[in-house]
């Protein structure tokens, strides 16, 4: 069996197959989670993406399930927010098989309880490796059984009886399923009247052979983008290979920001919830929970990461969440994220108005953001107290370490950046924003010159 350790992230498991995620490897996996997440009893909901690799695996899991004793649901095909329904409409705890946006040489698996709460390395995946490394040799009376249930009908029911698109005009929308899941669903959820879909790369297609499945990246928008001003589509939706994030464009192909989709869901969610809680994670734009105040509901500023962001919901019991990384969680959606409830969120605001995108999304686009901006470092912990003592000091600014570092400037013109280190790579991970381009853009420069060992700068 395979070592676990390079396998076992923060959030999920994830490695190369064969190398490091085999089917005697997954086995055991789905053995010790059968007795962590069903304690040894009940059933577990098993879903797999569109990998050439997923059926294999997924297999070879509800046979290591099934060995403890315990059954298994099949779901067949399904992206992870689909998952996540089947989850927490049967009471039952999950398994996804998906790399999502890696290349196609990955696979790996996203677990949860029952109900859809998130298994992070300290809220099961160490357990589950407690239990292999002791050892699989628990004889059970009887095997667990197998069986099939398709829920993609009920999932789509689930999320039109979330967000309601309305009788308002038209849309034509591009989407560019990337080869994954959202080919899938995409057709069982959009197929509604008043939408014209024109799609893209929807065959299932693990080798991902049009773009990488990743819309962060822009590179891999450009079809997009280019395909919203052919068509004079009023906007595009592109979602990653597990269909679980969203990166939307506007009516000209410009991109738009995961921060101002956060702030517009953000609204919509308090309308219906006046008084809520909001959780953003610390990378968000300052304009998020500056927002969320102005129309009466509670922001709550928490570190980056899905199972953080989850946990943060539940404690706050926040009606939405939103990450900058294309995220999007709703307390109604059993606090999962999910990027199709995002999409009709976008998707029923625009239809209830006459504005296109761009401008409905105006008023929430307040400030000049960087990106992340990634730099290779040998010490990071070394460089991000250096940042540290150049910038932390100066009249006005406040740091925090809540993840990484924030350093804040409150006087005018406004700034702030964080600078957080990667959970798997040896880099530094920087996000700025500033009041306007120019502000942003000497923060930046600054703080590269001393993230990257040239300058001593201070912003």
């Amino acid at each position: 069996m395979r070592d676990l350790v390079p396998i076992l992230k923060a959030y999920d498991i994830r490695g190369v197959v064969p190398d490091e995620l085999d089917d005697e490897t997954v086995q055991a996996i789905g053995w010790a989670a059968a007795h962590v997440l069903a304690d040894g009893r009940g059933a577990l909901v098993v879903g797999h993406d569109m990998r050439p690799t997923s059926p294999g695996l997924a297999e070879a899991f509800a046979d290591g399930v099934t060995a403890a004793g315990v059954d298994v649901v099949m779901a067949g095909l399904t992206s992870t927010d689909q998952l996540y329904y089947a989850s927490g409409a049967l009471g039952l705890p999950g398994a996804m098989f998906t790399a999502s946006h890696n290349p196609a040489r990955y696979n790996g698996i996203k677990l949860c309880r029952a109900g859809a709460a998130p298994v992070g390395y300290d809220t099961g995946l160490a357990e589950i490796k407690a239990l292999i490394d002791g050892g699989v040799d628990s004889p059970v009376a009887a095997r667990g059984r197998v069986s099939h249930r398709d829920t993609l009908g009920d999932y789509a029911a689930h999320l039109h009886g979330l967000v309601d698109l309305g009788d308002g005009r038209p849309l034509t929308v591009v989407v560019d399923a990337g080869n994954g899941m959202a080919g899938h669903t995409v057709p069982a959820v959009l197929s509604r009247p008043g939408l014209t879909v024109f799609p893209l790369y929807f065959e299932l297609d693990g080798t991902f052979p049009n773009h990488e499945a990743n819309p962060i990246d822009p590179a891999n928008l450009v079809d997009l983008q280019a395909a919203v001003r052919e068509h004079g589509a009023d906007l595009g939706l592109a979602f990653d290979g597990d269909a679980d994030r969203c990166f939307v464009v506007d009516e000209r192909g410009e991109p738009v920001s995961p921060s101002a989709l956060t702030a517009l869901i953000a609204v919509r969610e308090l309308a219906r919830a006046p008084g809520s809680s909001v959780v953003h994670n610390l990378i968000t734009s300052k304009a998020v929970p500056e927002i969320v105040a102005e129309h009466g509901g509670t922001p709550v500023r928490t570190r980056v990461g899905h199972s953080l962001i989850k946990q943060t919901m539940a404690e706050t019991g926040a009606v939405f969440g939103g990450e900058h990384s294309g995220h999007f969680y709703f307390r109604d959606f059993w606090r999962a994220d999910s990027g199709m409830l995002a999409a009709l969120h976008t998707l029923a605001a625009l239809r209830a108005g006459s504005a296109p995108l761009s401008q409905l999304l105006a008023p929430y686009e307040r400030y000049a953001a960087s990106g992340e901006i990634n730099s290779t470092v040998d010490d990071a912990e070394a460089v991000t107290s250096r940042v540290e003592e150049a910038f932390g000091k100066a009249p006005d600014v406040t740091t925090d370490r809540l993840d990484g570092l924030t350093v804040e400037f409150t006087g005018t013109p406004m700034w702030w950046f964080n600078l957080r280190p990667s959970n798997t790579e040896p880099l530094l991970r920087l996000n700025v924003e500033g009041a306007d381009g120019a502000v942003m853009e000497r923060v930046r420069d600054d703080v590269l010159r001393v993230v990257r060992g040239s300058g001593e700068g201070a912003a």
